[in-house]
């Protein structure tokens, strides 16, 4: 038996290995383009003998990378923190109390996440135009708050309802604590792993967004990163050099918060995170 498991473990590592070495070539192709000298054309397997670094600052300047950065950090940043503040909230009682009501809402959360973004694209556009917030941070943020919010909430009230115990919250309220103390001295604390996830998943979506940034964000001082790629990759199609470049700039952030959380984005998934 013990002879049997360990042989099932070797070809699961094994197997681990070559889905991981599969999803690592990518980003090896793209390492070794962006340190080529410009007009080196060896073979993408190989790693350049003289690595320059001259297509990092070449992108970073006629890509208007840094106007992107901010642009883009902006609108993940404070969309992940509003996604976590009243996404938590939310999830809360639902997960607490089980009312028809409740029932109803969760119900509906869940049809939403089922609904393709686009279908709303066309009336959305037309409300934000009439409210004159195009080419603003502040709609983009609100879009994506609402766009991600249902898998937020979602999220959050399965952890609530399988990992964190009710007695916890039963001994607070009998010392007197109210439901608002409850939750954020004793229930947001422990919900580190599920934040966790949740910030790794809604930030790698807003952080890629494409189809609501170049709807709403046309003006170059407000663009983001995946509208700038797109442009920059137009313009420079038979320079793959400075375009792996920029690709590889504009992915690091994610790669490090990911390096950054992954521990407990590990224990968000494997507490029952997504466990409904």
């Amino acid at each position: 038996m013990r002879a049997a498991r360990t042989k099932s473990m070797r070809i699961i590592t094994l197997l681990a290995a070559i889905v991981a070495c599969a999803h690592f070539i990518p980003f090896y192709i793209l390492l070794t383009t962006s340190l080529k000298a410009k007009g080196d054309y060896s073979s993408k397997w190989i790693f350049p003998a003289d690595i320059s670094f001259h297509n990092f600052s070449e992108a970073w300047e006629r890509a208007s990378l840094g106007n992107s950065f901010i642009n883009t950090m902006i609108i993940t940043g404070f969309s992940a923190l509003l996604l976590i503040i009243f996404g938590s909230l939310a999830a809360y009682p639902l997960a607490r109390r089980e009312t028809k009501l409740n029932k109803a809402v969760f119900a509906l959360l869940i049809s939403i996440m089922i609904i393709p973004p686009l279908t709303s694209m066309v009336p959305l556009y037309r409300m934000v135009v009439d409210a004159g917030m195009v080419n603003t941070h502040a709609i983009a943020i609100f879009i994506n708050t609402a766009a991600y919010m249902p898998l937020t909430v979602f999220l959050y009230s399965g952890f609530i309802r399988s990992t964190i115990p009710k007695e916890l919250e039963e001994a607070a309220r009998i010392d007197g604590a109210g439901m608002l103390k409850i939750f954020f001295t004793i229930v947001f604390p422990l919900l580190k792993p599920i934040t966790a996830t949740i910030c790794i998943i809604s930030c790698v979506f807003i952080w890629n967004d494409y189809q609501f940034a170049i709807f709403f964000l046309q003006d170059q001082k407000v663009q983001t990163l995946t509208v700038a790629m797109a442009g920059f990759f137009g313009e420079n199609a038979n320079n793959l050099h400075l375009v792996a470049a920029a690709a590889l700039m504009a992915m690091l952030p994610m790669v490090v918060l990911f390096l950054a959380l992954q521990k407990y984005f590990i224990a968000g998934l494997s507490s029952g995170a997504v466990k409904g």
